[in-house]
């Protein structure tokens, strides 16, 4: 034998292939001490108790002594226990659906038969936990399904009539831009697959060369969030001072300061239309807070053109409507839930209001969100640190991506034609990742602290990623 063979020790009386049987034990009976008590207490002997004693003892309740009355019980023994405690010999009594069982002259406690030590086991646990524990354990079984449910459930109200016209408006802006976008799929379609495949390569070998540009320091407290101007020259930066600045791009020179939060600034994006066709005097940013403020600037001055009130907790993000026309927002209120944070995510259509597709499948809270250019991809980044990818068409998630090793707080898709996705988390980086197929491209390392935010220029040379470290960096390819 191998000096490492484990020894177990067995005990063998016979043969080494047989086993000793096992000792036969004196069977115990038990039985009803009901009887003999009786006897006792006529005789006016001292039983067990004593006389005086068991008075007391069944006066108070403490002992009953049945005449075969019957017992009601609320509740009904489910088919599954009555198989278990019922035995075949022993069945008489347990026909009935309800429990509403004779008990008979000597089987009490202690009586004999399955059934009967069963019957006994129940009286015992509901002397323990009561008849109420039942039923509040149904009803908390109840209200937890309930909650469930109305978590998935979608509800509406009446809204004015100025929410009617917004919606026609909306419609007839969406349309013609979806029938121009499936032109353009169908051009697309047109192109020889050795051609795309071409383009493909070439754009993947440029992401692998992405390298870091610049570095800044943005300001002395944690930067939440940066945004590109439409016309790829401006980056814009938010922090945790309260302060938002406007920084030149690629030399990262300061332009601006705007003075007006007095605590975490949440977000700041651009106008759709800022630095293309607005002139600086028009509202061309907007920027929100943790105190429940909205405020939008323009080019020109330092301060904010106008509030935006309604708001009476953190406002998380703001956004623009691709048209410029309308501006959202997102908030810690009451209705804060229908953000993400509670791992689940909602698609609208603005035209309608109404929901059109329930995102489903992040175990934890949903940090980020973005649509692809083709109109029909949504990206959603998690505390559980993966990247989900949904597509409306067949409403359903088509991929999982784990992506990084800590929560995602950002998700982009490259904003002309949707090749690659950025994602940025609290492990310090940033990567990218191919559109479609869904695989590692490039990882973005180099900051010293959480990535807060991430953007792509919409002339898809620059990438720009802020961090907990107080700095901003962008980065381009060789």
């Amino acid at each position: 034998r191998s000096p490492r063979t484990p020894v177990f020790p067995c005990t063998r009386t016979q043969s080494p292939g047989r086993f000793a049987p096992p000792a036969k034990r004196a069977p115990i009976f038990y039985g009803s001490l009901e009887e003999k008590e009786r006897e006792r207490l006529a005789k006016g002997e001292a039983g067990l108790l004593g006389k005086e004693g068991m008075k007391a003892a069944m006066e108070a309740g403490n002992i009953n002594i049945s005449t075969g009355e019957h017992v009601q019980t609320p509740f009904v023994i489910p088919p599954f226990q009555m198989s278990l405690w019922a035995s075949p010999q022993s069945t008489q009594g347990w026909a009935a659906p309800c429990l509403d069982l004779p008990i008979p002259e000597g089987s009490r406690a202690g009586g004999s038969g399955t059934a009967e030590r069963g019957i006994q086991g129940l009286r015992n646990i509901l002397s323990v936990v009561g008849t109420d524990a039942l039923k509040k354990t149904r009803k908390d079984d109840d209200r937890s399904k309930k909650s469930k449910e109305e978590y998935q459930q979608t509800w509406y109200h009446e809204g004015p009539r100025s929410l009617k016209t917004a919606r026609l408006w909306l419609a007839n802006y969406s349309l013609p831009r979806a029938a121009k976008r499936l032109e353009e799929a169908r051009l697309l379609k047109e192109i020889p697959e050795a051609t795309r495949t071409s383009q493909r390569q070439e754009l993947h070998k440029s992401l692998r060369s992405l390298n870091n540009f610049c570095s800044q320091i943005g300001d002395d407290r944690p930067l939440s969030y940066c945004h590109f101007s439409p016309n790829s020259k401006l980056l814009a930066t938010a922090c945790w001072s309260g302060l938002c600045k406007l920084w030149s791009v690629p030399d990262c020179n300061l332009v601006h300061t705007l003075r007006g939060h007095s605590t975490n600034v949440g977000a700041i994006v651009f106008h759709p239309k800022a630095t293309v066709s607005l002139e600086k005097k028009d509202v061309s940013l907007a920027s929100c807070a943790a105190d429940g403020s909205v405020k939008l600037w323009n080019l020109e001055s330092d301060e904010p053109v106008a509030d935006i009130e309604g708001h009476s907790m953190r406002v998380a993000r703001v956004m623009w409507h691709p048209s410029g026309r309308f501006l959202g927002t997102t908030w810690y209120g009451h209705l804060g839930i229908q953000r993400g944070l509670d791992a689940f995510g909602r698609v609208w259509d603005l035209r309608t209001g109404r929901c059109i597709m329930f995102l489903e499948g992040h175990l934890k809270e949903i940090y980020g969100i973005n649509f692809s250019p083709n109109g029909y991809h949504v990206a959603t980044g998690s505390g559980d640190n993966t990247c989900k990818v949904w597509d409306l068409r067949q409403r359903k998630c088509i991929y999982t991506i784990p992506a990084h090793q800590n929560l995602v707080t950002g998700v982009r898709f490259e904003p002309n034609h949707g090749n690659f996705l950025l994602t940025g988390a609290y492990d310090n980086t940033a990567k990218i990742w191919t559109h479609p197929g869904w695989s590692p491209l490039k990882t973005l390392a180099g900051h010293e602290g959480k990535v807060m935010g991430l953007d792509i220029s919409l002339d898809g040379q620059l990438i720009a990623t802020c961090s907990y470290d107080r700095t901003f960096k962008l980065w381009t390819a060789e």
